[in-house]
């Protein structure tokens, strides 16, 4: 079962994803990004790595993070053009490969996954 570095960094590249989406698709996508930390919480509370009242905290404090960043607004020196593409995460590990499936593996799956919807909802 994966530790809880493994908890902290799925809920680190979620924030980071939730932030960047949010800031991009503020309003109508709030609701698919709930839904989106709400199926990650689920996943990790059905490998028993938290229980459910912290999966609700859990899919609020992801929520309220995005609502923040989206209320956010730079001032106007540091404006900068959109990008055309969400920017790309790359997770490295800097442990020592295992004979049993690498825990980033996964979360690089799920990653791609939410890129791949990201780029879906970018142009319809």
């Amino acid at each position: 079962m994966p530790g809880f570095g493994d908890l902290v960094q799925k809920a680190f590249y979620l924030g980071v994803g939730a932030a960047s989406y949010a800031g991009e698709k503020a309003g109508g996508a709030l609701s698919e990004l709930r839904s989106q930390a709400q199926k990650l919480a689920d996943e990790m509370v059905a490998r028993g790595e938290m229980n459910a009242e912290e999966a609700k905290r859990f899919v609020n404090d992801m929520v309220n993070r995005a609502q923040q960043q989206a209320n956010a607004t730079p001032p106007k020196s540091e404006e900068k053009p959109a990008p055309t593409e969400p920017r790309r995460i790359e997770i490295l590990s800097d442990d020592e490969p295992t004979s049993q499936s690498d825990p980033t593996d996964d979360l690089r799956k799920q990653v791609s996954k939410l890129q791949e919807e990201l780029r879906r909802l970018q142009n319809p």
